[in-house]
C-alpha cells in the first residue's frame, strides 16, 4: 500500500488487499465482532483493530505470505501458548495462511484472555 493514502477504515484498508487475504481477513473481521459486539472498529498502527472501552483487543493485517493477528498485548500469545503451538508467530502476533483461517472458538479465547488482561 506503500504510495497510496493511508487508510482511515477497515473497509478502505481491505479494498487495497489481494483477494485472498481480504476474503480471510473480512472472515476473521466477523468473528471479532461477534464475540465483542461492543467493540469499536479503528486504525491503530496502520493496521484494522477493535477497540473496546478505548483499548486496542484485537487487530489484524494482510502480509506478503498470509495474514496476522494482533492482540495488542505483550502476554496474550503466550498465556495461549498450548492453543497456538501449530501457528507461526512472534511475541505480538499470530500468522496464519488465507486457507486455513483461525477458528472461531480460538479467536473467542484470544479476545477473552486480552480482556481478562485489562482487568487486572
Amino acid at each position: 500500500m506503500s504510495g497510496q493514502r493511508k487508510p482511515s477504515t477497515i473497509n478502505e484498508y481491505l479494498k487495497g488487499v489481494p483477494a485472498d487475504r481480504r476474503r480471510a481477513l473480512k472472515d476473521l473481521r466477523a468473528k471479532i465482532r461477534s464475540i465483542a459486539p461492543g467493540a469499536v472498529e479503528c486504525i491503530s498502527y496502520r493496521i484494522p483493530a477493535f477497540r473496546l472501552n478505548g483499548v486496542v483487543v484485537a487487530g489484524f493485517c494482510a502480509t506478503s505470505q498470509g495474514c496476522s493477528y494482533f492482540p495488542f498485548s505483550g502476554s496474550t500469545l503466550g498465556a495461549l501458548a498450548r492453543d497456538l503451538a501449530r501457528y507461526d508467530q512472534t511475541k505480538g502476533s499470530l500468522h496464519f495462511p488465507t486457507d486455513k483461517p483461525l477458528p472461531a472458538v480460538l479467536v473467542r479465547k484470544l479476545i477473552r484472555t486480552r480482556i481478562a488482561e485489562m482487568k487486572r
